[in-house]
């Protein structure tokens, strides 16, 4: 165009300069529409995802050895065939089960996490040493229960609980029971027995395996602790039961007293055994664990593991397991209103591992 020189811009680029500015800011909001229609497909496609899809993380929350270990075991064998997947196993002990419990709750809440949740743990919330509570978990549901007993080594000169409770009434702090911390069942049930006369020490211990030498080896009088657990002893003649604390007779062992034919108003603290997860964990993901735990019960293979180990139960789903733990919990407050776990106590089941 005549005059125009290379300084002056032309009819058209002004109009691109006019709109240069809107066309980028329509660049980048098309930018950012691709990005979350991305965000959005990610997780469609993440909610589609067949579950599962990978390893299952399971997490006993006590060490090797003991009713727990051998349950979390059992269930990640007995699952794996139903789930399609790999379940490790691996050992979280520590603060009556809570560092375990705490590890489940670090870890992503995605159904990959599990863990054992057993009543050792809820009993020690209500006392105070640790800080879960049942709301935080979702479950699976109840693998295991079984009423607690106290049992002596084969060379015990007590025949019957009256023989026990006689000499500890005549000899105050005399005789030491082997349990599994302050704050737990075996801790409220002593507590309960000291208001009847019958006051025995309790001496703690952090791992199974040494709770059960001690008695069995007589450095200890006697023990507190479900059948199951020291099933082995109990076959081999090792270990003998003065008493179940429940509201009849041991179907196993028939001859042995309950607590409430005895007068003892102390029947109702299962020693049970779950399996949970996050209570944030998608509930489409618990309904398919419930449902392999539940056909794990049902199974021969578990059945006979469960009558070995006096700890058969039926299949609950996940919210009646939730009301059986709730419930539990409340027991327990209330016996602690009663019988106190001491800041001393507290400490030491804190220190322990």
């Amino acid at each position: 165009m005549p005059g125009n020189n290379g300084d002056v811009p032309s009819q058209g680029e002004e109009t691109l300069e006019m709109f240069e500015p809107t066309l980028r800011g329509a660049a980048r909001a098309s930018a950012l529409a691709a990005i979350i229609l991305g965000g959005t497909l990610s997780s469609q496609v993440a909610a589609q995802e067949k579950y599962p899809s990978r390893p299952i993380d399971v997490i006993v929350t006590f060490g090797a050895g003991g009713g727990a270990d051998l349950m979390g075991r059992k269930f990640s064998q007995f699952a794996e065939p139903l789930l399609g997947v790999a379940l490790p196993v691996a050992n979280v002990s520590g603060a009556s089960g809570n560092a375990g419990l705490t590890r489940l709750l670090t870890d992503a809440s995605d159904g990959y996490s599990v863990a054992t949740l057993i009543a050792l743990s809820v009993s020690a919330w209500a006392a105070g040493i640790g800080n879960h509570n049942p709301d935080e978990f979702a479950y699976v549901g109840m693998m295991q229960s079984s009423p607690s007993m106290l049992f002596v080594n084969k060379d015990s000169p007590f025949k019957t609980y009256k023989d026990l409770a006689d000499f500890a009434t005549a000899n105050p702090g005399k005789l030491r029971c082997a349990t599994s911390g302050y704050g737990t069942m075996d801790d409220i049930t002593l507590k309960y027995l000291a208001t009847k006369g019958v006051k025995i020490v309790n001496v703690p211990f952090g791992k199974p395996a040494e709770r059960y030498a001690s008695t069995v080896g007589g450095h200890t009088d006697l023990i507190y602790e479900e059948p199951g657990d020291v099933a082995q002893f109990l076959k081999s003649g090792d270990l003998r039961p003065l008493i179940v604390f429940d509201e009849a007779r041991h179907a196993s062992f028939p001859d042995v007293s309950n607590s409430k034919e005895l007068g003892l108003e102390i029947n109702d603290l299962p020693n049970f055994r779950t399996i949970a997860v996050s209570a944030k964990t998608p509930a489409d993901r618990v309904a398919v664990l419930n449902a392999a735990a539940n056909k794990i019960l049902a199974s021969d293979e578990w059945k006979k593991f469960c009558e070995s180990t006096y700890t058969c139960t039926k299949a609950l789903s996940p919210d009646e397991t939730k009301a059986r733990v709730v419930a539990f919990y409340k027991t327990v407050k209330g016996y602690l209103d009663k019988f106190p776990t001491t800041a001393e106590e507290k400490a030491a089941s804190k220190k322990k591992k």
